[in-house]
């Protein structure tokens, strides 16, 4: 365990512990180069001489860096300090879903669908950059304080397209599917089913199927049917309950075959609930799932395979009969239909006795102990016991076995032949070589002249000149030395006010020098110019120009094309975040360029939200083009949830983009609730400040009241709405907030907007 105040990289600071897992432990940071909080996940300490831990581990980040997605964790960074190898994420705060079922015993039907739509949506952003998380499930899913879920644990992802998609790295068996259980090939289908039993779960308080062993789990999940959750929670809706046995589907071509067909039908569960619209494929008749029995399951445990039964003739299985007649006349194999449609063999592996196989080699198969449980040879010889006895089948059988001898006797003649072709081939090749040792076959030269040639070229080949890689970005500088069959290693970061932050700034072998093919080539990335830098006046100023001054001053930008203004043209710069003016360095977050969209003359009548539930009513906004923002209040009238009130009356006609604000009641409040608040920690406001009445994007200082003691938090040009991200006093609940609006060029007050009772609460 890494004790509180230890520094990671001379960046991260370890706050405290806030998690455990299999392999790695997870803690609060502070980031101090950016300020602000993370998780800082670090692989235990028996994991890190062990190079399989450490490669998951490193899979885990690879598999989540390149998502971007508010239902999914972000991955800022990755490394490795003194000896430490760690991963800083997204700090949420909030519990995980699997709690959060604990807590409630059930979810109602309502929230169950809108975090089953969030977790589609990040798993959707997965599917769509080729990753397939193999380990939904309520653990992996975190529920924040202000009720979003968020997707995280990306530990056993694996590339779409990988071939190693298979059970070796299986997921918590409770909510693996049944091709997953079994080793076969996993792909975004079989994260709808782990969904799917993870709404399951969220509706029933219960999953599907549970036992004393994981085997026992994963056999019910690859024998028995899902029972229906209405059997457990009669209140479920007929649509939901469809979409749960859709998700949860033995065949992964009877699922959902893509997240956005499931997202679509959740969303029409929310206003049709009684509807008849989730269609499940019909059953193959020629593809039924085989239900084994209680001796055969015993079997499976065992390791044994099961011995035929006519049960199982269904499928695949049920043309055995007629099989094992035909078997003798070389054109079937019997067991292998069976053992294919029961998944304990790959078809085409199972063993043919009379495929040219030799007495002594048959002597061979019959003690030869077989891994996989194969019948013994004298079983397959005895196959009339699978027939009638009658005197016409003894025929049949005595006139098989003279005929399979004749094919053995051939099979010797023929490999006669071809052990005396193998030994005149490679006396012919052995005459070959000495002939060209003396110089009798090919080349005029001598032995030792070639020799010599040979020994020169490789020489000559084996040095390749250092190419050039400074001020090329990183992937350049990689795919140049792999080019060149060079070796790479990133050795850090160094500021530099000449080259830009992600180039390389330094190499470990000059330009120009012969290095030997395979070196390995130590880089260094530039980290930024640590000297302060300016932002210019953008403001009206084309986009193209604008990004032009900002690429030659080395800083890095965002284009915002959600604006719309009228009095910028569309295409310019209505202006930046910082504003102009500001000083910031390399190691500040990109500037954001907002883009005029020209005159917004769309108008949209405000709809009526009161007594709508919260996520219906910010659907029903959000279709409109309008924003809605989400503030709680306590209500003795009012069921939690439920919209109370909100900031534009009903009926008012305002422009696409315009924020609505939304008083959501958290229910009665409750007594019981109150807790005496401490004056230590650290006590954080996440406030949200709209924009003040007549703002037009003029400059603003934001300052906090608290206890008598004026504080500057922000200075500049900023995005309304404005999220008030800033600590405050220990053990001061409350503060006050003034925004003066600044005269663009005198930067004198001109009005003062006062944002009173803001809310501080402790975060450690």
């Amino acid at each position: 365990m890494i004790k509180p105040g230890v520094f990671l990289q001379n960046r991260y600071e370890i706050i405290n512990r806030i998690g455990s897992g299999g392999m790695a432990e997870v803690y609060k940071a502070k980031d101090h180069k950016l300020n602000r909080f993370v998780a800082v996940k670090v692989l235990r300490s028996e994991y890190r001489d062990d190079k399989g831990f450490l490669s998951k581990f490193r899979v885990e980040a690879q598999a989540a860096a390149g998502l971007s997605h508010p239902n999914i964790v972000n991955v800022y960074d990755v490394g490795e300090d003194r000896g430490l190898s760690f991963i800083v994420m997204e700090l949420v705060e909030g519990i995980t879903l699997k709690d959060y079922i604990a807590k409630k015993g059930k979810l109602s039907v309502r929230e169950a669908t809108s975090i089953c739509l969030q977790a589609a949506a990040g798993l959707e952003a997965a599917h769509n950059n080729g990753i397939v998380h193999r380990d939904v499930k309520p653990q992996n899913i975190i529920i924040s304080l202000d009720g979003k879920a968020k997707i995280t644990d990306f530990g056993i992802a694996r590339a779409a397209t990988s071939d190693t998609i298979r059970s070796s790295a299986m997921g918590s068996v409770h909510y693996s599917a049944p091709e997953q259980t079994r080793g076969g090939y996993c792909d975004a289908k079989s994260d709808i089913y782990s969904l799917g039993i993870t709404f399951y779960e969220m509706l029933t308080g219960r999953v599907p199927f549970d036992g004393d062993t994981t085997v026992e789990v994963a056999l019910k999940h690859l024998q028995e049917e899902i029972p229906g959750p209405r059997r457990f929670a009669p209140e479920i809706p007929h649509s939901t309950e469809q979409i749960v046995l859709k998700c949860t589907q033995k065949s992964p071509d009877r699922r959902y075959q893509n997240m956005a067909e499931l997202i679509r039908d959740l969303k029409e569960s929310l206003v049709n609930p009684d509807g008849d619209f989730v269609v499940i494929p019909k059953v193959d008749n020629k593809a039924k799932t085989i239900m084994f029995s209680d001796d055969e399951v015993r079997e499976i445990r065992n390791n044994s395979l099961p011995v035929y039964d006519d049960s199982l003739d269904t499928g695949a299985a049920g043309k055995l009969q007629q099989d094992t007649r035909s078997y003798g006349r070389g054109d079937t194999k019997p067991y292998a239909n069976y053992y294919q449609n029961s998944r304990y063999q790959p078809a085409g592996s199972a063993y043919r006795p009379d495929a040219g196989t030799s007495g002594n080699q048959r002597e061979e198969y019959r003690d030869r102990e077989y891994p996989s449980d194969y019948p013994p040879l004298e079983e397959l010889d005895d196959l009339d016991d699978l027939e009638d006895e009658n005197e016409d089948d003894y025929e049949y059988e005595a006139s098989r076995r003279r005929r399979r001898r004749s094919s053995r006797d051939r099979g010797d003649k023929i490999a006669v032949a071809a052990a005396i072709a193998a030994g005149v081939l490679a006396v012919l090749i052995i005459l070959f070589i000495i002939g060209r040792m003396l110089g009798i076959i090919g080349g005029s030269g001598t032995g030792e002249t070639d020799a010599e040639q040979n020994v020169q070229t490789e020489e000559t080949s084996s040095k390749v000149p250092m190419p050039d890689l400074i001020g090329k970005t990183e992937k350049e500088a990689q795919k140049m030395l792999k080019d060149l069959n060079l070796g790479y290693k990133y050795l850090g970061e160094k500021a530099s006010s000449e080259y830009a932050k992600g180039t390389v700034v330094e190499q470990s072998e000059e330009a120009g020098n012969e290095v030997d093919v395979n070196t390995t080539i130590g880089y260094y990335i530039s980290s930024g110019s640590i000297e302060p830098k300016t932002i210019p006046d953008l403001t009206d100023k084309p986009q193209t120009q604008a990004e032009k001054m900002l690429k030659d001053m080395g800083l890095s930008y965002q284009i915002d094309n959600t604006r719309y203004s009228d009095t910028i043209s569309k295409g310019n710069v209505i202006t930046t975040n910082p504003g102009a003016g500001s000083s910031v360095t390399d190691d500040n977050p990109p500037v954001t360029v907002y883009i005029s969209q020209g005159s917004d003359s769309s108008l949209v009548e405000v709809p009526n939200m009161v007594n709508h539930y919260e996520s219906d009513a910010q659907t029903a906004l959000s279709n409109l083009g309008l924003y809605a923002f989400v503030t709680e209040q306590t209500s003795d009238t009012i069921d939690s949830g439920l919209v109370i009130s909100q900031d534009v009356a009903p009926g008012t006609m305002v422009q696409t983009g315009t924020s609505i604000t939304l008083t959501v009641s958290t229910g009665p409040a409750d007594k019981d609730d109150i807790t005496i608040l401490d004056t230590e920690g650290t006590w954080m406001c996440y406030a949200q400040l709209n924009a003040p009445d007549g703002y037009n994007g003029e400059p603003v200082q934001i300052d906090l009241l608290q206890n008598g003691t004026t504080t500057t938090v922000f200075s500049g040009i900023p995005q309304f709405p404005y999220i008030l991200n800033v600590q405050g006093q220990p053990g001061v609940t409350t503060g006050t907030v003034y925004v003066y609006t600044l005269d663009p060029t005198t930067y004198e007050v001109t009005s003062t907007t006062e944002y009173d009772g803001v809310e501080f609460s402790r975060v450690d």
